[in-house]
């Protein structure tokens, strides 16, 4: 597919130009500690996507079936 892939890599240094929490400037600086921390550092990874311009990401597709869906293909192999 032709989706061109972003330069991310250095995301922490340009987003503290667009901080002053000194909360956010801290956990850019020395990464999560914990659970909570690492879903701060990825909303502020969402929000520097957003100000950069940076399309989300689209949705996985779709891959459950249910038991009922799977059953029915599974008697019509059966039968075959």
């Amino acid at each position: 597919m032709g989706t061109k892939r972003i330069d991310d890599s250095n995301w922490r240094e340009e987003y503290k130009n667009y901080t002053t929490s000194k909360y956010e400037l801290e956990l850019l600086e020395n990464g999560p500690k914990s659970l909570s921390q690492s879903w701060y550092v990825g909303a502020l990874y969402q929000k520097w996507k957003k100000i950069k311009g940076i399309p989300p990401d689209p949705e996985p597709p779709n891959c459950q079936s249910s038991f009922d869906e799977w059953n029915r293909k599974a008697n019509q192999i059966e039968k075959e």
